[in-house]
């Protein structure tokens, strides 16, 4: 691909990112997982961020489930 290219994790709605954010620390919260603080992943485990990313996959298709079914959460 060329130098054009954008990444595949660029948020279609930029406004998003503050909603996967706070998604992001229930989430980490619900499964016993510290966030952390600098942002750096580098010394997580792989299965807690693999966690965390499923878990945020799992509840953001359950939300576009209800919206499509006209349900609110």
């Amino acid at each position: 691909m060329g130098s054009g290219s954008s990444r595949t994790n660029d948020l279609v709605v930029p406004q998003a990112n503050q909603a996967l954010e706070q998604l992001k620390y229930e989430i980490a919260q619900e499964l016993g997982i510290q966030i952390p603080q600098d942002g750096y992943y580098g010394n997580m485990a792989t299965r807690d961020t693999g966690a965390i990313g499923g878990h945020i996959t799992r509840r953001l298709v359950e939300i576009a489930e209800q919206s499509i079914s006209g349900q609110s959460r």
